[in-house]
């Protein structure tokens, strides 16, 4: 398993995209509305829903690994709009990841 170095999350709710592992990117993005997500950014599910394409490191294959920023930030699925940064959604998936640093 792959660790990613030691990064203090901020304890206070001025969070920031900046300062974060990019936690969402590794949650499954159902297509639900049509935003112009590129093809080659889009798989079907066992159950054949459209989803967002994950690689083989389980991160969404639109997650820029360099910059842990989206490639398709205008286009971005529906899902990926509504979870708002800094809501207890955004903070608890943060929280969850801690695991992951070292």
């Amino acid at each position: 398993m792959t660790r990613i170095p030691l990064t203090q999350l901020p304890s206070d709710s001025a969070t920031s995209c900046s300062t974060c592992a990019a936690c969402c990117c590794q949650l499954e993005v159902m297509l639900i509305t049509d935003t112009g997500v590129p093809q080659r950014f889009i798989e079907t599910d066992d159950w054949g829903g459209e989803v967002m394409r994950r690689l083989d490191d389980g991160w969404c294959a639109a997650l820029d690994r360099d910059s842990m920023r989206c490639t398709i930030y205008e286009l971005r699925p529906l899902i990926c709009r509504e979870f708002e940064l800094g809501s207890p959604e955004c903070h608890d998936e943060r929280r969850g990841m801690v695991g992951i640093y070292r």
